[in-house]
Order: structure tokens, then sequence, then C-alpha cells
């Protein structure tokens, strides 16, 4: 189960990394959901550059995780970061994005709430699962 629990995480991230490749590269199927907005207008525009980065981190995540049986203690400290930084994520900002934010009716937000907090929450959560029983 855990091994399942394992290649599903990895499966994941690399999944984000190359939809986050797909935008870059000028793919327009949910971005619109995958940018907060407030009054209609974009809060933030990440541009290519960054879009391709976090696509690349995504997938050295990925790599880390991969590596989570690893003898090695960095890979250990790593994918505590890792699962640190998905439960940040998943609480949020407290403004627009993560289960306490405060725009709650955008595009976004809906599929905020329904989709990328849960799934950040999952990920940070099946990490530590791993972390603590592999």
């Amino acid at each position: 189960m855990i091994l399942y629990l394992h290649y599903l995480v990895i499966i994941t991230l690399v999944s984000m990394g190359v939809i986050h490749f797909y935008w870059a590269l000028g793919g327009q199927f949910l971005l619109d959901a995958a940018i907060p907005t407030k009054d209609g207008k974009k809060l933030l525009n990440p541009g290519v550059f960054l879009t391709f980065l976090v696509g690349f981190i995504l997938l050295g995540f990925a790599f880390v995780v991969w590596e989570i049986k690893s003898e090695d203690t960095i890979f250990i400290y790593l994918n505590w970061v890792i699962a640190t930084l998905f439960g940040i994520r998943a609480l949020g900002d407290f403004n627009m994005v993560g289960f306490f934010k405060k725009i709650k009716y955008t595009k976004f937000a809906l599929y905020d709430t329904k989709y990328f907090s849960p799934l950040c929450f999952v990920i940070a959560v099946s990490l530590m699962i791993l972390l603590l029983f592999t």
C-alpha cells in the first residue's frame, strides 16, 4: 500500500509539472481557473519563465520523493520541507489561496477550494505517511 502511495505522489507531482509546461508553452486549458483574480483582474501574472520554473521545481520535488527511501538524510529532510510547503499552501495566505482564503467566489477560488487546496493537503499528508512508515 505504501508503495502505491509513493508512486501516486510522484505521478501527481510530475503531472503538475507537465501542466505547468503546457501553460508555459501557451496552453490555455483551465489557465483561467489556475490564476487568482479579484474584481476580474489577475492577482498574479507569472509569465513564461516563472511558469517553466514552477514546472521544473515540481519535477525536482518528484525526484526528491522518488528518493524518499534513500538512506541519505538530505532526502529525508527535503521531503519534510516539501511536505511542509504543501501543507502551508493548503492552509493558504489567508487572502487569495488555501482553505482560509478571504476571496471565495471567483473561478480560481472555487477551484482552489474544491481541488487545489485539498490536493496540496493530500500531498502533504501522504509525504508525512511515507516519511513515517518507510
